[in-house]
C-alpha cells in the first residue's frame, strides 16, 4: 500500500505542472500526500476493522478536509446521508488498492472493489475503474506476468493496453475519468523495469499525476515487491502518525512489504 501512497506524494507536485519527461526530482519541499492517500488509508482501515466503506471514507476525509477532494466528493463527505452521486471519476480507482492486497480470490476482489466504489462512484465506469485497479494489484501480487495482467484487464474491462507510453504522452492531458486514467496508469506499469521506473513513467504522462502515480505505484509495488529505501523513507516521513499507523497495521496483517 505504501507504493500507492508514494506515487501520490511524488505526483502531487506535478498535477498542474506536467513534466512530460522521466527526468525529474522525486521529492521536494512541496511533495505531500493528497486525497488519494487519505482515502486509500480509509479503505485499508475499513478492511482492517470490518466496517462500512462509506463510514471510513467520510471519517478520514473529514479529518483531512484540505487534502484536495473533488467538489462532488467534498459535498458527499459532508452530507448527512451517503447517497452516491453517479461519478465516473478516477477517485474510485485511486483509493482501492488495499482490496487487491487483502482479498484472495478474483470474485472477492471484484466484489469488494465494487463495494468501495458504489458508495460514491456508482456509475459503471467508476465501478470498472476500481475493479480494474484492484484486479491488477491482485494479479501482480499473486505473481502473474505482465502479459497475463494485460490480457485479463483488457478482456474484462475493454481497456486498450496495447498502446505505448511514447505514443500516449505527447497529446495526453488532464483527465479525471476512470477510462482516461486507469488504462494509462496500468500501461505505465507494464512498460516499467522496477518500482521507481514505473513512477517516473506514470508522472511523465502529465495529467492527473498524483492519481496516476497512486494507481501505478500500487500495481508496481505488488509486482516488484521491493521499493527503493529512499522512496519508502521519504513517503513515510510525510505521513501523519495516524495514517502511518494504519499503513503499518495493514502491511503486517496482509504481509505487504
Amino acid at each position: 500500500m505504501l507504493g500507492a501512497i508514494a506515487g501520490d506524494i511524488i505526483g502531487s507536485v506535478f498535477e498542474h505542472i506536467p513534466v512530460k519527461t522521466t527526468e525529474f526530482e522525486l521529492f521536494s519541499r512541496r511533495s505531500t500526500f493528497t486525497d488519494d492517500t487519505v482515502l486509500t488509508v480509509a479503505v485499508a482501515h475499513a478492511i482492517l476493522e470490518n466496517i462500512d466503506y462509506a463510514i471510513a471514507l467520510k471519517s478520514f476525509a473529514r479529518r483531512y478536509p484540505d487534502a484536495g477532494y473533488g467538489a462532488s466528493f467534498f459535498r458527499w463527505m459532508l452530507a448527512e446521508d451517503s447517497r452516491p452521486y453517479n461519478s465516473w471519476g478516477n477517485g474510485s480507482a485511486m483509493r482501492v488498492s488495499p482490496v487487491g492486497f487483502a482479498f484472495v480470490s478474483f470474485d472477492e476482489v471484484l466484489r469488494q472493489a465494487e463495494k468501495t466504489a458504489v458508495v460514491s462512484h456508482n456509475h459503471p465506469e467508476g465501478i470498472a475503474g476500481a475493479q480494474a485497479t484492484a484486479l491488477a494489484v491482485h494479479l501482480a501480487r499473486a505473481g502473474a506476468g505482465k502479459e497475463r495482467i494485460r490480457w485479463e484487464i483488457e478482456r474484462r474491462f475493454h481497456y486498450d493496453l496495447s498502446r505505448r507510453i511514447d505514443d500516449i504522452r505527447p497529446a495526453y492531458r488532464f483527465d479525471i475519468s476512470c477510462r482516461g486514467t486507469v488504462p494509462e496508469a496500468i500501461i505505465a506499469f507494464l512498460e516499467s523495469k522496477n518500482y521507481e521506473d514505473a513512477i517516473r513513467i506514470a508522472i511523465s504522462l502529465g495529467g492527473d499525476s498524483d492519481t496516476i502515480g497512486c494507481i501505478t505505484g500500487a500495481v508496481a509495488q505488488a509486482h516488484y515487491g521491493e521499493m527503493p529505501e529512499v522512496i519508502r523513507r521519504e513517503a513515510r516521513r510525510r505521513l501523519p502518525a495516524e495514517l502511518l499507523e494504519v499503513v503499518d497495521r495493514f502491511s503486517r496483517r496482509y504481509h505487504v512489504d
